[in-house]
Parts: C-alpha cells; structure tokens; sequence
C-alpha cells in the first residue's frame, strides 16, 4: 500500500494526531446538518445501503446473545439498521464515535428507537483505541467512517484485537467505480457534490475533504490484502451501486 493510502490526511495536517483532530473538528462542525445532506446528496440511497449491510449480517444479529459494535456510528444510521434486526430481549448495540457533537444526534435517536430489543449505548471512543476487552466482539460494523482514520491498518488491527474468534467484520464505504459511469460519477462527486454541501451547510472545507479521503483510500483490491495482513480470513468486497460504495467483509478465524 502507498504512504498515502495509510490513513486519512485532511487538508493541513501533518501527521496521524493532526489528521484525527482535523476530522474530529470538522464532523463536529457538521453534525447538525450531516443527516439532510447525506439523504440530499446521495438521493436517498444511503438508507439502502444500511439496510443491505445489516442484511448481510442478520445471522450473527438475530442471536440475542451477540455482541455487537458499530463504529464511527456518526448519527446513528448504521445502528439503527442493525437493531432493526435484532430480536426481543437483545444485548444492547454499541455505538461509538469520537466526535461528540455527531454521537449527540445518534443517541437522540436511539432513545427514540425502543422496541425491547436492547436499544443501543452511546460511547464516545477512538476506534484506533477502544475501551473494550480483547476477544469479547461478535460483530463490528462501520459506514462510510472507516476511511476517516488517520491509520488504516492500525484500525483493523484494533478490531482483529476486539473481535471474538469467529467475529464478523464488515466495512461500508465510498469506492471510484470506472468506466463512464466512473467518469461521469467522479464529476459529480469532485465538482457538484462539494458545492451542493457547501451552500447547504456553509463548511465548504468539509466537502471538498469527502472526495481527496475516498480518492485517498485503498482501492479494493489494496484494502483486502490489508485485511488479510492483519489476519483476517473470508475476506471479500461486495460493490453496491456499481460500485460507488462498497461492502468489505472478514472473519476472525
């Protein structure tokens, strides 16, 4: 992998703690409006893609007793998807991010989402550093928030380290699909996208950050061999959208 795939690097920052307090700063900066552009800019297709992912996992889901994190939840979308799923009586979901003002807007929504199913708990965590005991996972999600660390690898390492033997892992995030379609999706996501997102929630930097992180992050076949370094097994990409997001999945054997 490239030095410049190995993690997020938001416009100015120097260095892996320059990098993640850049990008906590600035999903702080956007919570309040991140929901409305997320649904405006991607046409709503975004809810189809949580809906897919837990979908994917509704073996593990469906077994009351499993533990199960989703990480840099942002406002919840994610988690909400997975409880959906889960039966009466549940464990309770974890959600955790770093920056407080998104997790703020997810726990709101979980304290509204209670159908006995074990509800969801709010932890405002670093996902390089979780506050959570090794081998102790069943399950661990993330969307679209995987590609904002400063350290890919060291990432992955962290939920290897979390994760039970048998533990699933599954990563939803942005890919550049090719051909025309490629091409003409890149246009709009380098040049409309960060315009729409910059009238919309006056942080025009945040926006033109979402398209250099996807272009920054390993391309398919790069992020499954990171997996597999790190020790993963059934490692495997599902390309949603032709491919404009992505669904990375692995086992802890």
């Amino acid at each position: 992998m490239s030095p410049s795939a190995s993690g997020a690097r938001p416009a100015g920052a120097t260095d892996e703690v320059s990098s993640a307090a850049g990008v906590q700063q600035m999903f702080n900066q956007i919570a309040p409006r991140y929901d409305l552009l997320n649904h405006v800019l991607s046409c709503n297709v975004d809810r189809w893609w949580w809906w897919r992912t837990a979908r994917r996992f509704d073996g593990v889901l469906k077994r009351s007793d499993a533990a199960v994190l989703d990480i840099c939840c942002g406002t919840g979308d994610m988690t909400l998807a997975l409880l959906k799923r889960r039966p009466q009586g549940s464990r309770p979901v974890l959600a955790a991010d770093f920056s407080h003002g998104m997790l703020a807007r997810g726990a709101e929504k979980f304290a509204k989402f209670n159908t006995g199913n074990g509800g969801a708990v709010a932890i405002e965590a670093d996902a390089l550093h979780l506050p959570i005991a090794s081998g102790s996972l069943d399950l661990i999600t993330s969307a679209f928030g995987f590609r904002n660390l400063a350290n890919y690898e060291a990432g992955l390492r962290e939920f290897f380290r979390t994760l039970a033997p048998g533990g699933q892992l599954g990563i939803l995030d942005f890919s550049e699909p090719g051909g025309p379609l490629g091409k003409l999706y890149a246009f709009y996501f380098r040049r409309i996208l960060p315009a729409i997102g910059a009238r919309l929630s006056g942080m025009g930097s945040a926006y033109a950050y979402l398209p250099s992180s996807v272009a920054n992050f390993p391309p398919p076949e790069e992020m499954l061999a990171l997996m597999r370094k790190v020790g993963f097994t059934d490692v495997s990409w599902t390309p949603y959208t032709f491919g404009i997001a992505g669904l990375y999945r692995a086992v802890k054997r």
